[in-house]
């Protein structure tokens, strides 16, 4: 299992797309858009993403079939990793791959991440890649149209 990372090609949105509206990746990820399934939206939000000097997006291959994405995005002191890998793959490491490769790519620190806080699966990946949490909040997630709690995690340098 090779897990590698490139920049986002167009081609590689209609996959993100898809995984974007897999409902059980939707209530884990739970901080989605409002309406995910609005391709206008979401092609808006992607070209507004690889526009920005401020994002670092890479596509996430394994093997060399694209299975997902990651980012690094926001202002210097408060940037966050975003990661999103399609469900046929979720227990297989390739987000914790991912997620070093990208941390590798951006040695900025400290770097943040945020999970539903029973989002057990990403919370493993990030503690796996060095992230410690440092808070609890509340917050209204989209997904699931109410509030559940996040944490929130740190990477140091």
């Amino acid at each position: 299992m090779q897990v590698a990372l490139r920049p986002v090609h167009d081609s590689d949105l209609p996959v993100f797309f898809r995984q974007l509206n897999d409902p059980e990746s939707l209530r884990m990820a739970a901080f989605t858009p409002v309406d995910p399934a609005d391709r206008q939206s979401f092609d808006a939000h992607w070209r507004r993403l690889r526009a920005s000097a401020d994002v670092h997006a890479r596509t996430v291959l394994l093997d060399g079939d694209v299975v997902g994405n990651a980012a690094v995005y926001g202002v210097p002191g408060e940037r966050e990793v975003t990661y999103w890998v399609d469900r046929a793959y979720w227990g297989r490491g390739v987000a914790t791959a991912a997620l070093h490769a990208l941390l590798s790519e951006v040695p900025e620190r400290p770097l943040y991440a945020r999970a539903a806080a029973d989002n057990t699966g990403s919370l493993r990946v990030l503690d796996h890649c060095g992230f410690r949490e440092t808070a609890r909040v509340e917050q209204y997630a989209p997904a699931r149209g109410e509030e559940i709690e996040e944490v929130v995690l740190r990477l140091e340098g």
